[in-house]
């Protein structure tokens, strides 16, 4: 795919989703050629699953590395979070009270303040897959407001909002039923009015499944491939 066939394609689907839907570009194995190919058509938030990726992408674009957001939509290990803090403006990926303590002791050391998460649901429950499982702490709504109700209490984080894969299935109608129990679980978390958490993002929804996302409810979603075509691996 050529390089303006991105900023084509990038510029119709923003085009064609809600303007309150926060569109994050999925670059994972993309060229810095194809990354700063969107952000010159309008692109402001750009999703990295990888550290030492988004590192070296960061470096490569320069002077365009501070005109956008940096999500980091991938599984972060704590072994990688003083790499990532510098980088990343949201991490969407924090999936247990241990993560999010660990990112909070170190945010001093990125010479941050605040950093926004979201929380990283498993909603389909599927062991290839991160995030938190509901299967695993039933009653799930109730687990999940006591966790962020403890994450609420780190001084240098700030939730806000929840994030899932949800599974991928030929037909995206099938996701449906996932995506509608995350609204249900991100409303009642919302309604909560819990102190020092922020819930504005549903981040729920990529290439395959969007557009039946943001029927669900979903105001963010993560587009890579509709946007620059199948990756090559041997890149």
């Amino acid at each position: 795919m050529m390089r303006n066939d991105c900023a084509e394609k990038y510029i119709r689907i923003r085009a064609e989703i809600p303007e309150y839907v926060r569109l994050v570009v999925a670059v994972k194995s993309r060229t810095v050629e194809e990354v700063a190919a969107v952000i010159e058509a309008g692109a402001v938030d750009i999703g990295e699953n990888y550290v030492q990726e988004a590192s070296a992408m960061h470096t490569a674009l320069r002077e365009r590395a501070s005109t956008i957001n940096w999500h980091l939509i991938g599984h972060l290990q704590k072994n990688k979070i003083n790499k990532a803090l510098p980088i990343f403006d949201v991490i969407q990926t924090v999936d247990s009270y241990e993560k999010a303590q660990a990112i909070d002791n170190r945010v001093k050391t990125a010479a941050k303040s605040i950093v926004p998460i979201c929380i990283e649901v498993n909603i389909g429950n599927e062991d290839s897959k991160a995030g938190i499982r509901p299967q695993d702490h039933e009653p799930f709504e109730e687990f999940l407001e006591k966790l962020i109700r403890s994450m609420s209490d780190l001084t240098h984080l700030k939730v806000q909002g929840l994030m899932t894969m949800g599974p991928r299935f030929g037909n995206p109608e099938d996701t449906r039923p996932y995506f509608r129990r995350m609204k249900e679980i991100y409303e009642r978390i919302k309604d909560l009015g819990l102190l020092h958490v922020d819930m504005r993002y549903l981040s729920m929804g990529m290439t395959n499944s969007y557009q039946v996302a943001i029927e669900e409810g979903s105001n963010m979603v993560r587009i890579g491939t509709a946007i620059f075509g199948d990756r090559n691996i041997n890149r």
